[in-house]
């Protein structure tokens, strides 16, 4: 399986990343350390004691879903979400650059949209106090999560679509525009 290539959008900003994508990383790093020190804790109590520890099961959920977000968000700030590379790297740059705006627009709206149905979810959960099945918690200890890592990768998708937008952010446009100035 070959490696994905970078877009022309992150090609334009050079090889770092930006220093905000550290926070992606870290809580990344932190959720999964997180999974794994529970996953090894029950195991342990499960063998030694034939019991198992009872929120163990629903909080892995909830921290496997919030590591999909956390990450989700990291690969929308580095333009490497799910595309069709045949589609979108074909063509002239002015096609590439629309697709691109296409893609970072739709997200952007997705995520604003899953936003706001999922803050009314959580204002439900928290009017109705809702529960949680396994361990009787409140249900909008989790839900919570949702409207905010969305609105994160809302803000996310509005900054690559203003990198996309700069002169220069595909580099077949800087080749058409040096060819212009040229004529």
């Amino acid at each position: 399986m070959s490696e994905p290539t970078p877009s022309p959008a992150s090609k334009a900003e050079g090889s770092h990343e930006p220093r905000s994508l550290r926070i992606e990383d870290w809580l990344t790093v932190i959720i999964m350390a997180l999974l794994a020190l529970i996953t090894f804790g029950n195991v342990l109590v499960r063998y030694f004691t034939d019991a198992s520890f009872a929120w163990t099961e629903e909080f892995s959920i909830f921290l496997m879903i919030l590591l999909a977000m956390v990450a989700g968000s990291a690969a929308v700030a580095r333009d490497q979400h799910i595309r069709i590379e045949f589609l979108t790297c074909r063509g002239s740059s002015a096609r590439k650059k629309a697709l691109a705006l296409l893609g970072s627009t739709s997200v952007a709206l997705l995520f604003m949209l899953i936003a706001v149905l999922s803050a009314r979810m959580v204002w439900d959960d928290w009017r109705y106090e809702e529960t949680s099945p396994g361990i009787g918690v409140p249900q909008w200890w989790y839900s919570i999560w949702l409207p905010i890592c969305s609105l994160a990768i809302t803000a996310r998708a509005i900054g690559l679509f203003m990198r996309q937008t700069k002169p220069g952010a595909f580099e077949d446009e800087t080749i058409e525009a040096s060819d212009k100035e040229q004529a």
